[in-house]
């Protein structure tokens, strides 16, 4: 049985397939699995560093969805024939990109039957994203205005005004058809903001759409640190749409919320200022600690099976993702890590 796998040689990688072999007893809890779906999302090597899981090589694929073959003796939730979705632990030997895998019933719930297993597989993790921004760190109630930088990555609620930015012609077309609604009194989106045509038009969009009172919570994709006068050639499209941090600031109401992703935030003491006087409140999202820390395994298997039954549901709308064939793995990763594309779900 082969998987696709990361090679760190130094600096470079390299997306390599090799051989591996599941052990013929199943562990007590341990499901085994055969896949029909996986998505790809990029490897942040320095977390791994820093939770010390970094190897020399590292498996690919985490986001799974397939039918059970066989459980363990003490297995509880599942039986054979059931179709299941999860994402693979951190420190996971298997990678996703197999015929069969195995993995501990805990990190898995059931696949409600009207979903795809490549829709599923392929917006499972920006799902979790969404669901950590807005209830684990900045307790979405209704009423409250949202701004969802590149909001085709995360989702929207009924009874939150949501603003959202779209980076690119096909990202705004995606967004904009989440604005009408059917027996709701207000839509899932009350105005995409199109940064890919004017990165300036963020804030005053925003306080427009406020009447000058900015949002309650803002969650972020990345923020750029400085200001840019041009943006370098060289630089990355996604990147080159990246609202500066004191916009964030700015269109922060009185008691506004901002979950950011970005790593390396550095706050100057104007930016504190500011923060201080309008008695808001910064968190950052790292949507990976679900699965860094067994002391939240019950609560992270609910927000799983959650997000899926909203899927199916259709409160949340993922954007749709064309599968790639399994031989065309290896590409599409190599895509997604270093060409920086968001995502990719490949179909066994």
């Amino acid at each position: 049985m082969k998987g696709l796998f990361c090679r760190i040689n130094g600096s470079e990688l390299k997306f390599v397939t090799q051989e591996t072999t599941l052990p013929e007893v199943l562990g007590s809890h341990d499901v085994r699995i055969h896949m029909k779906a996986c998505g790809l999302s990029p490897v942040d090597l320095k977390f791994l560093e820093d939770m010390g899981l970094q190897r020399d090589t590292i498996p690919l694929g985490r986001e799974v969805t397939g039918i059970v073959q066989r459980v363990g003796p003490k297995v509880t939730f599942f039986q054979p024939d059931d179709e299941v979705v999860g994402i693979l632990p951190l420190d996971s030997v298997c990678s996703g990109l197999s015929d069969v895998i195995d993995i501990n019933e805990q990190y898995l719930v059931e696949k409600p039957a009207k979903l795809s297993c490549t829709s599923v597989a392929a917006a499972l993790e920006d799902g979790l994203r969404a669901y950590s921004a807005l209830h684990a760190h900045a307790r979405v109630a209704a009423g409250q205005t949202l701004l969802v930088v590149d909001g085709a990555s995360l989702a929207s609620y009924h009874g939150v005004k949501v603003l959202t930015t779209s980076h690119s012609q096909e990202q705004h077309t995606f967004l904009e058809q989440l604005r009408p609604s059917v027996g709701v009194q207000e839509p899932l989106v009350v105005r995409v903001i199109p940064v890919h045509k004017n990165p300036s038009e963020l804030l005053p969009a925003v306080l427009e759409e406020t009447g000058g009172l900015g949002v309650d919570i803002v969650v972020d994709q990345g923020v750029s640190l400085q200001e840019k006068e041009q943006p370098e050639e060289e630089e990355e499209e996604e990147a080159a749409f990246l609202p500066h941090k004191h916009d964030i600031l700015s269109a922060l109401a009185v008691g506004g919320h901002w979950v950011t992703s970005q790593k390396d935030l550095q706050l100057d003491p104007p930016d504190s200022r500011l923060m201080f006087l309008k008695s808001a409140s910064v968190s950052f999202l790292n949507a990976q600690v679900w699965l860094a820390s067994s002391s939240q395994q019950g609560r992270y298997l609910h927000i799983l099976r959650d997000i899926v039954e909203k899927m199916s549901s259709g409160v949340l709308r993922p954007q749709p993702e064309e599968a790639v064939p399994l031989q065309d793995a290896a590409a599409a990763m190599e895509n997604v890590q270093l060409q920086h594309k968001k995502k990719a779900v490949v179909q066994m």
